[in-house]
């Protein structure tokens, strides 16, 4: 999904990944693994519980979602900054 930005779901989105048991909410998108290099799609934390400190992070990638149960807040803003993230990966 590196260029296909416009499918990528809003901060506090809750869904659940595939082979997962608990709910996961996106509280990033777009997000570098700093020990690796990686870049992801989501960085999220378990739901409802959220961040619980280090290492209750994940990173995941859209094509790892198995169902959508709630799709967080979108206003003008968040498309700006989609329009902005779809710019620099079309420079790429």
């Amino acid at each position: 999904m590196k260029n296909n930005v416009r499918e990528l779901l809003p901060i506090g989105s809750v869904v659940l990944l595939k082979e997962a048991t608990k709910k996961a909410m996106i509280y990033g998108v777009k997000q570098e693994d700093k020990s690796d290099g990686v870049e992801y799609d989501y960085l999220g934390v378990v739901y409802p519980e959220g961040n619980m400190g280090d290492g209750t992070q994940f990173f995941f990638n859209h094509d790892m979602i198995d169902q959508v149960f709630f799709r967080g807040f979108e206003n003008e803003e968040r498309a700006a900054f989609i329009d902005r993230l779809e710019e620099y990966y079309n420079q790429k």
